[in-house]
């Protein structure tokens, strides 16, 4: 009964409020949220013994087994590998039907490592979720059984480069340069399949080729691997490897005898071993011996490319499809013991980097979306696809920006890496081709200044983005997440599947059409969440909540719009947005309405351990309020201790949508003419309560509504 499988991870009693009665075999469960009637007249779960009714929208809704999903409100799929276009997904959690059922009946048990068949006993395993409207108690309840969304390691989240290309190391060194050159940030440099050594004489190969397996690296393209890996280390870019296991390892590779010797004649007399995920024993030597050398050199993470399901359907003597069990392997093998600066031993967080495998599969981000077809169909179903995928738990979609096969319109590529600002990370991958180069300098002046806008955009906007992250991780909520989630009760929330939350504070409604006219101009009817004012975060330019409005982009624009009267936590511009300490915090503002008093929290950590686990972070709060003509923006002290923490830091204001600033504040103040009015202040941690006030009158850029007085008050980091 406790035993767990890949979905259901945590199987034990809670303590709910449930009141009970019985008459005769006939049981009756009664709580907050449902009714439960069961006849236990020992036969299966069926059609005449259980029953479920509850609430939803003031009427009385019952459940019975057999019962369809007509409201889904769907979620991911495995792959969007030679997609081209909208394609069927899995449904998801949540539903306008106000209730799910999981049925985990007859999936292999996870015991002491391995996968193995359930009892013969077992007879069936279902959960039933009936949440009504509220989806973000649905999602909780996700985590309850399946386990939490684990925090990432923070630099997963910046700018990669990636292509299937034979590089040299010196290209890789070239690749790096430009990206400074150009004044693109970078975090992590990807070496796909060319990496490795391709002459094998053995294995079932894939794509007409045994060397798609491989583990030795290909020295006449990268003759000093270790040199070349610290010297990226040195410059804190990161470096991914490609890998298909398909094949193991074969006598070929350099790991193969140290392979062979430790697993024993038991495993190797009849000749090289078959990849056999299903053994605990060849697994772990797999594993060690695969992978140690290139560990050892630093690599960050390893990039399982997972393709081969026509050859290797299940993993061996089980039920379970390779791909979640492998996730679930390579995922754990990847936390391994570090040590800090100080010498100190510290556990590295997991770094998954698959396709999606499935329920539970949240366990293990982030996921890599596939080999998708590049253009305008394409990247409106990603869309679409990123929002829903969440509703399932696959809360961190890595796509290929621009497509992985064709997309060749540098337009297309430009809003691709729009709607790349609000993906999980900003990562760009495509197919071998002389032309299929996505370097953002590569495709035309207009277009690299657009995309560049965007990576240093994204770049400020890290420590919102992480933050965010954090909240994945506590509440389960998606980050890129549907309307509905946060606006059940709005028919409009459902009916506009092009649009999202990226997090509480920024919504999301990219172009996914080609534009007309020298400018590439679109416009796209945009229906705004009631509430609050909504910004242009391009342009600054306000849209009423509660009703949908035409807006008109450039191709140097994009439909991404702030919460007004919020706080929204960012940073100065940084070459290494997802590693740079975050020694300057920027608190972004826009206008709000009277009598708003709203909060957001700053969460931080170090950003590559699970010492957040042992509760090593920090949270600051922000606040901004309005009364009258009274704005005050607070920044509270932090609170909690991580190691590499900041001990000082620049806190910098920006109140947006300001033409002229008079200047009445303190001498200490610097106060600049134009877009914002910007406050700067150097405050060391452990000091005491420190308050300054300011008066300014400014006419505002973009409505009648005149704010005479702005005060803020910061408070030491």
């Amino acid at each position: 009964m406790n035993d767990s499988t890949l979905f259901a991870v945590i199987r034990k009693d809670y303590d709910v409020e449930v009141e009970h009665r019985q008459e005769g075999n006939k049981h009756f469960f009664t709580t907050k949220a449902m009714n439960l009637e069961f006849d236990h007249d020992g036969f299966p779960f069926g059609q005449n013994n259980v029953r479920a009714s509850f609430m939803m929208n003031g009427k009385k809704r019952g459940w019975c087994i057999t019962d369809g999903q007509s409201g889904n409100l769907k979620g991911a799929l495995c792959t969007l590998d030679g997609i081209g276009g909208p394609v069927e997904r899995e449904e998801g959690l949540l539903s306008r039907n106000g209730w799910y059922l999981i049925n985990d009946t007859g999936k292999d048990i996870y015991k002491n490592g391995r996968l193995c068949y359930r009892d013969r006993d077992h007879v069936q395993d279902l959960y039933l979720f009936v949440y009504g409207t509220d989806y973000k108690a649905a999602l909780k309840s996700l985590a309850a059984i399946s386990g939490p969304v684990p925090m990432t390691r923070k630099y997963v989240h910046g700018a990669w480069y990636c292509r299937w290309w034979q590089y040299t190391a010196d290209d890789y060194r070239e690749l790096v340069a430009g990206y400074h050159d150009h004044g693109f940030p970078l975090d992590i440099m990807v070496f796909d399949m060319d990496w490795h050594k391709k002459s094998f004489q053995s294995g079932t190969g894939h794509a007409y080729t045994r060397g798609w397996t491989g583990y030795s690296w290909n020295r006449d393209l990268i003759p000093d691997p270790k040199g070349l890996i610290q010297k990226f280390k040195d410059q804190n870019v990161y470096v991914v490897l490609n890998e298909h296991p398909h094949d193991g390892l074969r006598p070929e590779e350099d790991a193969y005898q140290a392979f062979a010797n430790e697993l024993g004649t038991e495993y190797t007399q009849d000749g090289t071993p078959i990849f056999d995920a299903g053994d605990p024993v060849y697994m772990n030597s797999f594993m060690k011996h695969a992978h140690q050398e290139s560990d050892d050199m630093g690599i960050a993470f390893w990039w399982l490319d997972w393709q081969q399901d026509y050859a290797y359907p299940f993993v061996r003597g089980t039920t379970t499809k390779h791909l979640p069990w492998l996730n679930e392997i390579y995922y754990n093998y990847s936390q391994r013991t570090i040590q800090d600066e100080n010498g100190a031993e510290k556990t590295l967080r997991g770094a998954g980097f698959s396709r999606w495998g499935g329920w539970g599969d949240h366990r293990h981000p982030i996921q890599f979306s596939g080999d998708a077809v590049g253009n305008w169909e394409m990247l409106r179903f990603e869309v679409d696809l990123t929002t829903t995928s969440g509703n399932a738990g696959c809360f961190f979609w890595a796509h290929d920006i621009g497509g992985f096969y064709d997309g060749m319109d540098p337009e297309l590529y430009t809003r691709w890496t729009q709607f790349g600002l609000l993906n999980s990370s900003l990562r760009i991958h495509s197919v071998a081709g002389e032309k299929n180069d996505r370097r953002p300098w590569l495709w035309g002046e207009r277009e690299e200044k657009a995309m560049r806008d965007i990576y240093l955009l994204r770049s400020g906007l890290m420590p919102y983005i992480y933050s965010t992250v954090r909240q994945c991780h506590t509440e389960t909520l998606p980050l890129n997440r549907g309307l509905y989630i946060e606006q059940p009760e709005a028919e409009e929330s459902y009916k506009h599947p092009d649009e999202f939350y990226f997090g509480d504070l920024i919504l999301g409604a990219p172009i996914t059409e080609a534009g007309k006219g020298p400018d590439k101009t679109v416009t796209k009817e945009v229906w705004f969440p009631a509430g609050n004012p909504w910004y242009s975060l391009f342009d600054g330019k306000v849209y009423e909540g509660g009703k949908s409005t035409a807006v008109t982009c450039t191709l140097e624009e994009s439909p991404v719009f702030v919460k007004g009267g919020w706080p929204l936590p960012m940073q100065p511009v940084k070459e290494r947005m997802a590693s740079a300490p975050l020694d300057t915090l920027i608190v972004r503002c826009y206008p709000g309405q009277n009598g708003d008093h709203n909060s957001y929290t700053l969460y931080e950590d170090d950003g590559l351990t699970t010492d957040y686990q042992k509760g090593k972070f920090a949270t600051t709060i922000l606040t901004y309020s309005k009364k009258e003509e009274a704005i005050t923006v607070t920044i509270n002290k932090t609170t909690g201790k991580f190691d590499g923490q900041p001990s000082k830091r620049a806190v910098l204001i920006k109140i947006s949508l300001f033409r002229s600033i008079k200047q009445h504040a303190p001498k200490d103040k610097q106060l600049y003419s134009g877009a914002f009015f910007l406050s700067r202040l150097n405050l060391k941690n452990g000091q005491k309560k420190h308050t300054r006030s300011a008066t300014i009158k400014a006419r505002q850029h973009s409505t009648d509504q005149k704010i005479k007085r702005v005060k803020y008050n910061i408070f030491p980091t």
